[in-house]
């Protein structure tokens, strides 16, 4: 995994002591040190994503700035109107700190004297502030400078300057440190390096659980975790370069994934999927969008089962040979206590994950619940998930990451899984809510998943051939309550709110009572309603054969729900009004 990330990241340019940032405002300086204007960068509603700033090491420990590029907060005391007295005095000492290492680098570079003249003088920095609250930039914003007509990060000469200021740093602190390792092979690299004590952090998961400093990936802060007397990191030593790499990877991954997110709030999720290609892909090939759901009006219109079949067609007749010889890659992350939660690790050939998207929309596939001429919509991931419970936000990340895992690679769905599915279908079924497709489509997905042949008898309309009393046992409680609300209206809590629990686990005790009581619904249809009826309760009654199953566990409890819903569906179809009307001498 890691070797992966640090390919990815070799291909982004990383350096330690650099990283890029989302930059929001930019301070515009005159050549003669002259406040012009603070202006806006990006659209508004972000700003835009600067490349190899410099960034700061052991932050951890307070009272460093980051250099050149920093909060507005650092760099002009601007401070919430509200805050602390301690918060004030830790940032006046990063203050301190930026002003000073801005004018040391002025002193050999000229072209950054503007800014530290600026800074080292009051009534500059009362300019300065002053215009952020006009401007209403808010404290922790990030800011960067123009002086004149250049951006002092971009020069080369300011780059070699915090190049050199932050190895003079690094070897002030090695020095001071009494129980280095020396060198050590590096795990992503066999090299022989010094290894990083503390590495890089991730940061952008603050939304599953990280924290909004940063999380790390690699690091050991309890004598329990470590081995031969190594100190932090050094236990899975790493270069600088090296680390930095992976973790620029994870950093790029996750901002793209939160741009996507802001794009289509579909991929919003409890824990975070990012994923890449070895070859880039075009948006409308990506497999992973279609598992979200495609946002555009031309994707919207194409059935995500369809496009999944036919990039795998094109592949395998030779139409798109390069489509073929790629290769995916997929995290599925958190964030715990500072520290970034790997929660799955997937990789494989495309073709491969087209054919697990192909067979998840497959087997996710259900009659739609106004007719079985047709089936539902392909769900949406997220819809997926929402299906096991009340609020989305209840969803648990583990959860989350089971589902996306069955997903990509096709493996089965746990039973547990099903069996929330059923609970909160149960639920739904009493509350008389609409029915779910993406649960029942996810009922369904279980069986046919439970083994490697799977259930072939399971469709996504109705089977009466199934073989299975259970779920013909659901059919048969869809035919009464059918039959109630022909002969009695709307009664309220029917035969299926008063008896669905109790049917779907002990039908033997229960669908007897509610056939006999039909022979006084029957009574209070007229013309061929009565026969049509019978017609339907002999047919299902005739799956049984030796009789009504006394219990059901809970597989048959999830063929009882399919069998219920199916027959349901099919009852509602054209076809089927139009015959039982015919029957009872209503012609259309």
């Amino acid at each position: 995994m890691l070797h992966a990330l640090k390919a990815y990241g070799e291909k982004l340019g990383g350096e330690p002591g650099f990283k890029s940032r989302e930059v929001r405002w930019c301070i515009q300086l005159s050549e003669a040190g002259d406040l012009l204007n603070i202006v806006p960068l990006g659209d508004g509603r972000s700003g835009i994503q600067m490349e190899r700033c410099p960034d700061m090491h052991a932050m951890v420990s307070g009272g460093k700035a980051h250099f050149l590029v920093e909060t507005a907060q650092t760099i002009g005391r601007h401070f919430k109107a509200d805050e602390s007295p301690d918060k004030m005095a830790s940032g006046q000492g990063r203050h301190d700190f930026y002003v000073a290492m801005l004018t040391e680098a002025a002193r050999e570079i000229a072209r950054l004297r503007p800014a530290a003249k600026l800074l080292a003088d009051n009534s500059g920095r009362d300019a300065l502030r002053l215009m952020m609250l006009d401007k209403r930039v808010k404290p922790p914003d990030w800011m960067t400078w123009q002086i004149g007509d250049s951006d002092p990060c971009a020069q080369a000469d300011v780059q070699a300057w915090w190049r050199a200021w932050r190895n003079r740093d690094l070897l002030g602190n090695f020095s001071n440190a009494g129980n280095l390792p020396g060198h050590m092979v590096c795990l992503l690299t066999g090299e022989s390096v010094q290894p990083l004590l503390t590495q890089p952090k991730v940061t952008g998961l603050t939304g599953v659980g990280g924290l909004a400093m940063g999380d790390v990936l690699v690091g050991f802060d309890k004598a329990a975790f470590r081995s031969f007397g190594l100190e932090k990191s050094s236990n899975a030593a790493m270069a600088a370069a090296a680390a930095q790499q992976y973790v620029d990877a994870i950093n790029h991954l996750v901002k793209e994934q939160q741009e996507a997110a802001r794009k289509n709030p579909s991929r919003r999720t409890n824990a975070l999927m990012v994923y890449w290609f070895r070859n880039r892909l075009p948006p409308e090939d990506d497999p992973f969008a279609m598992l979200y759901g495609t946002q555009t009006a031309q994707q919207q219109t194409a059935s995500a089962l369809r496009q999944a079949r036919k990039l795998l067609q094109a592949i395998r007749t030779g139409e798109r040979v390069q489509l073929g010889h790629n290769h995916y890659y997929a995290m599925t992350l958190s964030g715990a206590s500072g520290r970034v939660m790997v929660r799955d690790w997937m990789e494989g050939q495309f073709a491969q994950l087209l054919a697990s998207i192909e067979a998840w929309f497959s087997d996710l596939s259900i009659a739609h619940r106004d007719s079985d001429n047709r089936l539902a919509p392909d769900p949406k991931f997220l819809a997926v998930g929402g299906a096991l419970v009340r609020r989305l936000k209840d969803l648990p990340a583990s959860t989350t990451a089971v589902l996306w895992r069955a997903a990509v690679t096709g493996q089965t769905i746990p039973q547990s899984l099903m069996a929330q599915a059923l609970d909160r279908f149960r639920s739904a079924l009493i509350r008389d809510e609409t029915f779910d497709h993406a649960r029942m489509g996810l009922i369904k997905a279980y069986f046919l998943r439970r083994s490697l042949a799977g259930d072939q008898h399971m469709k996504p309309y109705l089977n009466p051939n199934h073989p299975d009393p259970a779920y013909h046992c659901g059919r048969l409680l869809a035919v009464l309550a059918s039959l109630q609300h022909k002969a009695l209206g709307d009664v309220g809590a029917g035969v299926v709110q008063r008896f669905y629990p109790a049917a779907s686990t002990a039908p033997g005790l229960t669908l007897g009572r509610l056939v006999s009581n039909a022979r006084n619904h029957l009574g209070k249809l007229d013309g061929g309603r009565p026969f049509w009826y019978e017609q339907q309760i002999g047919e299902v009654m005739g799956r049984f054969g030796d009789g009504l199953p006394r219990t059901l566990d809970l597989e048959g409890q999830g063929l009882f729900a399919l069998g219920y819903y199916q027959q349901l569906v099919a009852l509602r179809s054209p076809k089927n009004h139009t015959l039982n009307n015919r029957q009872n001498g209503d012609e259309e």
